[in-house]
């Protein structure tokens, strides 16, 4: 893609307006590329937030929109970089090419694969302007890649996880290629793949199927469930993987690594009533079913078999998720409700194994959102519904 110095200068003047309002200039500007144009401020617009790092570079290209929403965020691009090393990587699914930027930091030699030309054109541009000369990026269908490709240390998959009607796919079969059907080849042509899935899959049923995993590692960010990526390692016979939940912050990062044996296994204590702290786990472990084990791991009771939360009278200062102080516990009777609602204008609300939505709760105590009050509409162990009102430790 070529840009006339009249684009280039319109997309610098109007990188922070409106794309929307940008749009009505047609036809006004006879020398610049409106459209190029606007699918460059919108990108840029997009990649200051997703990928900061790149935006920062003024030579990059970008997509149109729907590439750019379907890519991963830098964030959790460096996490999955952690994850791969070696001499050589191939990357079956290029795309946008951000996550096999970030993954060839690991490597001698990568190439991408990419069937979409226009694609493969950005991603030329921008591994030469990013200096990963090391990137060798090819045109050409995936599968068909793989079938010829001599053998590599590591293969990456992002199969695309949409239908011909654009709409969101969560099996593994319906993705496009499949990988399940791949698996053996995938594990004969290298020694570690990685594929990434959308967080909505079963996770258990995805584990029936891609029965080479040695890994899973479930990515939040910011307790928002991101990435099922799954490892697959050549000749390597492990009776379970272990899945590692991690929480990327602002802060740093959130890890709990177990198996679904040491679930299983796991005796769990639960709580007779509330104590001084409330402990809600993070979405990867929520994601992946860790409830037992982590009670156990903290020393902590949990509410309810369904509800999820847990209490301690002891801080626990490094559980992985969030962490409250217990001010009060109401039940729902009138009087305990008007004394809630005295102290109380606005809150934040949760719902945990509990017969209501946050709508229906906050339209019955007509709470304003927002504010330092925590509330969490839960069961206890004996089976009593009840709000506790919390602060952030």
């Amino acid at each position: 893609m070529q840009l006339n110095k009249e684009t280039i200068a319109f997309i610098e003047e109007h990188l922070h307006d409106d794309v929307r309002a940008l749009a009505l200039k047609a036809g006004k500007l006879p020398q610049v590329d409106l459209t190029a144009a606007l699918t460059q401020i919108a990108g840029r617009q997009i990649a200051a937030v997703k990928i900061p790092s790149w935006q920062l570079v003024k030579e990059i290209l970008y997509p149109q929109h729907l590439s750019m929403e379907q890519c991963s965020s830098e964030v959790t691009a460096r996490y999955k970089a952690e994850l791969l090393s070696g001499d050589t990587l191939c990357d079956l699914t290029g795309g946008f090419g951000v996550d096999c930027a970030f993954l060839s930091a690991g490597f001698k030699q990568v190439t991408y694969v990419e069937q979409q030309s226009s694609l493969c054109e950005l991603a030329a541009n921008n591994y030469r302007v990013l200096g990963l000369n090391h990137i060798k990026v090819v045109n050409e269908d995936g599968v068909a890649y793989l079938e010829k490709m001599e053998p590599v240390g590591c293969i990456f998959m992002d199969p695309a996880r949409r239908n011909e009607h654009g709409g969101k796919t969560v099996a593994i079969a319906d993705c496009t290629p499949d990988v399940g059907a791949l698996q053996c080849l995938l594990t004969h042509k290298a020694q570690r793949v990685m594929i990434k899935l959308s967080p909505m899959l079963d996770l258990a049923l995805t584990l029936q199927t891609m029965h080479s995993t040695c890994e899973v590692h479930i990515v939040s960010v910011n307790n928002e469930c991101k990435e099922l990526l799954l490892i697959l390692a050549a000749g390597v016979q492990t009776a379970e993987p272990e899945i590692h939940c991690v929480n990327l912050t602002h802060n740093g990062k959130q890890c709990f690594s177990f198996t679904r044996s040491q679930e299983q296994e796991a005796r769990c204590t639960y709580a007779d009533d509330t104590a001084l702290y409330l402990y809600e786990p993070n979405a990867s472990i929520l994601k992946a079913g860790g409830f037992k084990v982590l009670s156990a791991a903290y020393c902590m009771k949990k509410l309810h078999p369904n509800s999820h939360l847990y209490t301690s009278d002891e801080l626990v200062t490094d559980f992985p998720g969030r962490v409250f102080r217990i001010e009060k516990s109401y039940s729902f009777n009138k009087k305990e409700m008007k004394d809630l609602l005295g102290n109380i204008s606005k809150a934040n609300i949760s719902i945990r194994n509990f017969p209501s939505t946050v709508d229906e709760l906050r339209k019955r105590t007509k709470l304003k959102d927002g504010g330092d009050v925590y509330l969490f509409a839960t069961t206890l162990n004996s089976g009593d519904k009840v709000l506790l009102e919390c602060y952030k430790v």
